[in-house]
């Protein structure tokens, strides 16, 4: 295992398969600015390593033994102060569970089969604290909401956003369709440093932690429905 340079990334995989561990172990190694500092085999295991490694992000596996991925997600997220990110790791057949783990406080989503260009972005964009969700899981994450929705009424939609002004709903409305600061600023024609100010005071205001948060809020209030992205 590489030592961790000053301003490195650093990484815990928690996940039961060692194939898997170690082998996203040598990829992100691999990788510029991304250490991996250490492996965990299950939930329990990752919120003890964590707590003794102090990694910025976890690799999550979502279906471990014992204590699962969502439920360690759950406790090293509960915190308002913390700081690590978790990116949960799902394939095709877990994907039922993407709503359950972004409501337990996950940063993002990644599918197991993706490349190591791929991974080594998706650690770098959650530790940044962006918002990460694949397109495919994104999909399965619209249509769970939108099952939701429907077995459950809901308040009124001003109730829970009617703090927000025009601009700030628009800007809810993007980051709930997954586009980054940068895309949204392109979109808004505006300073991608205003973009952050706006996210800023809707994280405040609505009392959200993090981005994934807000996308969260965004569909379960109906400001944004499926097949409504534009």
């Amino acid at each position: 295992m590489s030592h961790p340079g000053t301003g490195d990334i650093k990484v815990l995989i928690a996940d039961d398969q060692v194939m898997v561990r170690q082998g996203f172990t040598v990829l992100l190694n691999a990788e510029p600015g991304i250490t991996v500092v250490g492996q965990a085999v299950d939930g329990a295991d990752a919120i003890a390593k964590a707590a003794e490694l102090a990694p910025d992000v976890v690799l999550m596996d979502i279906r471990m033994p014992g204590t699962g991925g969502i439920e360690a997600t759950r406790v090293l997220t509960a915190d308002a102060d913390a700081t690590v990110k978790v990116l949960v790791l799902t394939t095709f057949d877990l994907d039922e569970y993407v709503y359950e783990a972004l409501r337990a406080g996950a940063a993002g989503f990644l599918l197991k089969d993706a490349s190591a260009e791929e991974l080594a972005d998706a650690v770098r964009v959650v530790a940044r604290g962006d918002a990460l969700l694949a397109p495919n899981v994104t999909k399965r994450l619209i249509a769970e909401f939108s099952r939701l929705s429907a077995a459950a009424p809901r308040a009124p939609l001003m109730d829970r956003v009617g703090a927000l002004t025009e601009r700030e709903t628009e800007v809810l409305t993007l980051i709930a369709h997954g586009l980054s600061n940068a895309e949204i600023a392109a979109r808004l024609v505006v300073a991608e440093q205003t973009v952050k100010t706006y996210v800023s005071r809707i994280l405040t205001k609505l009392s959200l932690r993090d981005r994934t948060q807000a996308a969260v809020h965004a569909y379960e209030t109906g400001l944004v429905r499926p097949g409504g992205a534009r």
